[in-house]
């Protein structure tokens, strides 16, 4: 095992997002080829914001994308204590002190700054403060340091340097008592022996604030990646405009987990001009050195493809389980239906989504079949009612396989002496319900002898 250690850490405040999504698959991937850890944390600290329900989203869409987690999920909002103590240790050894100024006190700062035209930032103004306010409410800042430059070394963007004197004192415990973001990601990463952090390039401005913590507190500072940011089409930050973002959504709509990750990991990854990677072949082959620097833009129809070739190539079984769940939660019933295995295959070069199988599926499965309207008055009329009986009949005679569905229509071709086009499609209709099912004989297969006479049976008496 390699000592890799690396993670995700959402916040539990909503549903996971594109974004959030595929820097929990950069992390999986590169522990899985290192051979290293990956860990789930769960940054509930928003205690007003983070709810349970946010937490099992996050958990099913990650077990949905078959991002397995080595360790965690591991819970912010149980390790106050040790935050405390974290706290107590920098209060003692003079890294950081009691801010007593009010929010009025702060906001005035803040205006004579702008007014100024200085950067709005704390002005120091406790922070040598010789004796304590009992009595008087008071935030801890972290004293940040005055002079030099902070730098690392991005394992993407390369070498990045701050001007400390551009990082003010800023708060790690708020009024309540709680702690906040920059801090505790600093704590729990050191304690959680963290080796990479790669996150989101919106982070970059809290890593030289977070790197004087690590240094402050005595822990080794960990190798950072920024990855960047996806944009919507119009090149602006993605959000609920450009369509969904929510991971689920997707799988709702009917995309499959192979493909959004195939689909996630090309958005500032890449591999020469290869498109289609399997999970196996992106552990092997998952690279920080071959993500880009600029943003991702976020293609629906370039998913939507990438779908399409993963229903196509899709093992039938898998598919057919799948889509029987689709088929129920739209209300249909398939207790009493055919294969689903054998349904897929009728329809896998014709579907793009889940869903939409699911939508050209149903008439395999409904007792009350339903009928377009404009099929039933061109093709369900008096006068092709001989050719449904001529076709009931050699259906009900026919061996019922490949080769004796096509006997049975040749039979009825050569019986009416009509064309196959004026015999397939009006029995099309009277099966189906509508023109646009798969092939005939596909379809009068997959329903069975059974069904097919009752339906021709129905479109007999329709055609009175």
């Amino acid at each position: 095992m390699s000592d890799m250690r690396v993670r995700f850490a959402p916040s539990p405040t909503g549903y996971l997002h594109i974004g959030g999504a595929r820097t929990a698959l950069f992390n999986y991937l590169l522990a899985r080829q290192a051979g290293g850890t990956f860990i789930l944390r769960i940054e509930d600290t928003d205690v007003e914001r983070s709810t349970q329900e946010s937490v099992d989203a996050i958990l099913d869409a990650m077990e949905w994308l078959g991002l397995e987690y080595d360790e965690g999920p591991y819970y912010q909002s149980q390790r106050f204590e040790l935050y405390r103590e974290k706290i107590q240790y920098l209060l003692d050894s003079g890294k950081a002190y009691k801010c007593y100024c009010s929010e009025e006190e702060l906001n005035q700062k803040r205006e004579t700054a702008i007014q100024k035209g200085n950067k709005p930032q704390y002005d120091g103004t406790c922070r040598e403060l010789e004796a304590e306010r009992p009595g008087q409410p008071y935030v801890i800042r972290f004293k940040s340091t005055q002079g030099g430059v902070t730098a690392f070394d991005d394992l993407i963007k390369g070498n990045i340097s701050f001007n400390n004197r551009e990082l003010d004192d800023m708060i790690i415990q708020r009024t309540d008592g709680t702690p906040t973001y920059n801090f505790v990601v600093v704590v729990d990463d050191a304690e959680m022996g963290l080796t990479h952090v790669v996150r989101g390039d919106d982070h970059v401005n809290n890593t030289p604030r977070q790197i004087q913590i690590y240094k402050a507190l005595g822990y080794s500072v960990p190798q950072f990646a920024h990855v960047p940011m996806i944009l919507g089409d119009d090149k602006k930050r993605l959000s609920k405009r450009h369509g969904a973002t929510s991971v689920m959504a997707y799988r709702d709509m009917g995309y499959l987990p192979e493909a959004m990750v195939n689909y996630l990991v090309r958005l500032g990854w890449s591999h020469g001009d290869d498109e289609i990677f399997s999970m196996q072949e992106l552990i092997e082959k998952f690279s920080l050195k071959n993500v880009g620097r600029s943003a991702g833009v976020f293609n629906p129809d370039k998913l939507l493809w990438l779908n399409e070739h993963y229903i196509k190539t899709g093992d039938p079984q898998r598919l057919g389980q799948l889509l029987l769940e689709y088929l129920e939660l739209a209300g249909v019933s398939t207790a009493d239906g055919p294969d689903a295995a054998e349904v897929v295959k009728t329809l896998q070069d014709r579907s793009k989504t889940m869903l939409e199988m699911a939508q050209k599926a149903a008439f395999y499965y409904q007792g009350e079949l339903e009928y377009d309207e404009k099929a039933v008055a061109k093709f369900i009329t008096a006068e092709q009612a001989h050719i449904f009986s001529a076709v009931k009949e050699a259906l009900e005679q026919a061996t019922f396989d490949a080769e004796g569905i096509e006997s049975a229509f040749k039979q009825v071709l050569e019986q009416t002496g009509l064309k196959f086009g004026k015999v397939g499609q009006p029995t099309r209709v009277a099966l189906s319900g509508g023109t646009s099912a798969p092939g005939i004989y596909e379809v009068a297969l997959v329903l069975g002898r059974e069904r097919c006479v009752q339906r021709l049976n129905k479109a007999i008496k329709m055609c009175a």
